[in-house]
């Protein structure tokens, strides 16, 4: 009996033997028949595919001496000085989109479940996209939703019967990206591939702006080398979005040039239209319609109204729908809508227009603004800026942030350089606007003596021009004519104060001593009230009393502000007035017009 248990184990651990070498063995094979290669070349590029006898493509990318001698423009110096060795270009195999796809998801704004499928589109588990990245954007939501999708439709139709000329210029869609969500990612790559025809989109160029996530780093390079006409690069520095885009603008070959946010989702047939208007005239910037992404459930909401990109004289950027009269002037829905402004997150220009005009601001740090100042431009120097109503791209809303009163002092450089460079006289309405004592500062340190230089040399036309054929309403808002500054009362000597309570809806104000702080200062404009503190706070109503309220809760109060000083509000005709209570303190409330009455007689002060 002990006999027979003996040979039963020493049998068990026989197989168990036999098992392990065949493991072994099967590695083995793997390993030779398959090996990982890496190249690396005295330029500093280290390339990389892997096995399976697929052609290499590297020869896309050894162009660093032909095409980046394409732009010569000066403006493209810190491009220059971007080294070869502070570089990792990954290519792809061939131009050949054969990589495996799951069944497309057609839906409408629906929850999604998740799909037994969608674990076919990747190799392993991509659990490190659980990490945060400094986007916060939500990857529960967007891991959900397949890496290929079809958005529902949305075009006007009009937009259908729309034919196109078949040789229209070849594009390259360069997205620059850091710490990017994985499935965000891979989804506007695959959105672009999804829906564009393949005579015309030349290339995608990922600019890899020194991302640390783990996802982005082997795992993005081994999807990538699987996907034909996909490049990546890698800068072993932060370049930021301006940066990126120009190291992917020097390294293009398309004809024209779209520079896109990676968290967005292209609709079918977005490219013709945007390309169509750049064929007809080049001197021109485009834009398509952004529809939302929410940024919670990534379900996909249609924009339900043409709208146009403005600023204020604080150059921030917001929408403005088209009002009833612009509306019948137009003979086509569907034709193309001239802006002020087209938004950063998808812009499309000629590639050697783009050069010539003079790129993007490389003074300019990280991002914010740069598409306010590259459509002032163009519209300075003889171009023109459009949204394009059958082109439509779904871009991922950012998540709600507090709101914070200090301007974001990169972005404020960036606003400087503008106001320096392009504004004129009116750079003092937007120091004005500010409101901020250090900016006359950091004016001071900044030097844009080659952008003035590029103006003179383009012969753009003045900032007047602008306000009085592209954008007139801003001229009428205010600043000029007095109507930014401190809210003054004549009987009290004293100005308006916002008391900013965070944990409220509402915020009082109050009567103080005057000074130039920013909850003192206040905008007139288009019949409402703002605080500087921000725009979406408006003068508003609450039992009589004047408060601020979020300007997006609802129509914001109307007022009148009248040659004689009085603030009159506009739906029922009465007067604000200053009311001091028994504790000594001077608040604002409505009451019946009186002539000549000193607490109701307010000015602006320009500060």
């Amino acid at each position: 009996m002990l006999l027979r248990k003996r040979c039963r184990s020493l049998l068990c651990q026989l197989q168990v033997l036999v098992l392990l070498l065949a493991l072994v063995l099967m590695l083995v094979m793997v390993a030779i028949l398959d090996p990982e290669v890496q190249s690396e070349d005295s330029s500093g590029y280290v390339y990389q595919h892997h096995g399976t006898g697929q052609r290499w493509a590297g020869s896309l990318l050894l162009e660093q001496s032909e095409d980046a001698n394409q732009y010569k423009v000066e403006l493209l110096s810190p491009l220059s000085s971007l080294r070869d060795e502070e570089l990792i270009a990954i290519g792809i195999p061939g131009q050949s989109r054969s990589f495996e796809k799951i069944r497309r998801n057609i839906y409408k704004i629906v929850k999604h479940s998740k799909r037994k499928n969608d674990a076919n589109i990747v190799t392993q588990s991509w659990h490190t996209e659980q990490a945060r990245n400094i986007h916060e954007f939500k990857k529960n939501g967007s891991q959900r939703i397949p890496i290929h999708r079809t958005v529902p439709e949305g075009r006007h139709p009009l937009c259908h019967q729309q034919i196109y000329n078949e040789n229209l210029p070849t594009t390259s869609v360069i997205i620059c990206f850091h710490n990017e969500a994985w499935s965000t990612l891979l989804r506007t790559v695959h959105s672009i591939l999804d829906n564009s025809p393949k005579r015309m989109l030349k290339e995608i160029i990922l600019v890899d702006d020194l991302s640390y996530q783990g996802h982005l780093k082997s795992a993005l390079s081994e999807y990538i080398s699987r996907i034909g006409g996909v490049k990546l690069i890698r800068s072993n520095k932060r370049l930021g979005v301006i940066g990126g885009r120009m190291l992917g603008a020097a390294r293009a070959t398309g004809e024209v040039l779209v520079f896109m946010d990676p968290h967005c989702e292209c609709h079918p047939g977005w490219l013709e239209p945007l390309l169509s208007r750049i064929v007809n005239n080049k001197n021109r910037i485009v834009s398509p319609i952004l529809d939302v992404i929410d940024w919670k459930m990534y379900d996909y909401y249609h924009s339900p109204d043409l709208r146009q990109g403005v600023f204020d004289w604080k150059l921030d950027l917001y929408w403005v729908t088209l009002t009833e009269s612009e509306e019948k002037v137009r003979q086509s829905p569907i034709i193309p809508l001239r802006t002020p402004v087209i938004p950063g997150s998808v812009i499309v220009v000629d590639r050697h227009y783009f050069q010539n005009i003079g790129a993007f601001d490389s003074g300019m740090e990280d991002s914010g603004v740069e598409n306010i100042e590259l459509s002032i431009r163009v519209w300075l120097c003889g171009g023109s800026v459009e949204i394009v109503p059958c082109s439509r791209v779904g871009h991922l809303s950012q998540i709600p942030s507090t709101s914070n009163i200090t301007e974001n002092e990169t972005i404020l450089k960036n606003k400087i350089r503008i106001a320096e460079v392009w504004m004129d006289s009116y750079k003092d309405v937007f120091y004005q606007s500010i409101g901020m004592e250090h900016v006359s500062n950091l004016s001071k340190k900044t030097d844009v003596t080659e952008r003035e230089q590029l103006r003179l040399r383009l012969g753009c036309k003045g900032f007047q021009w602008f306000l009085e054929n592209i954008y007139p309403e801003i001229n009428a808002s205010v600043s000029v004519q007095g109507l930014y500054g401190l809210l003054f009362n004549t009987e009290a000597d004293s100005c308006v104060q916002v008391i900013y309570n965070s944990r409220m809806s509402y915020h009082m104000v109050e009567l103080s001593d005057c000074g130039s702080k920013l909850n003192q200062l206040f905008v007139y404009h288009d019949k409402k009230i703002y605080s500087n503190l921000t725009e979406s706070l408006c003068f508003d109503l609450m039992y009589e009393q004047i408060v601020l309220t979020n300007c997006s809760f609802k129509e914001a109060s109307t007022w009148d502000f009248t040659e004689a000083g009085q603030l009159i509000h506009i739906p029922t005709g009465k007067c604000v007035e200053t009311v001091s209570i028994e504790t000594g303190k001077t608040f604002l409330f409505l009451s019946l017009c009186k002539n000549n009455q000193g607490n109701q007689t307010w000015k602006m002060i320009p500060v």
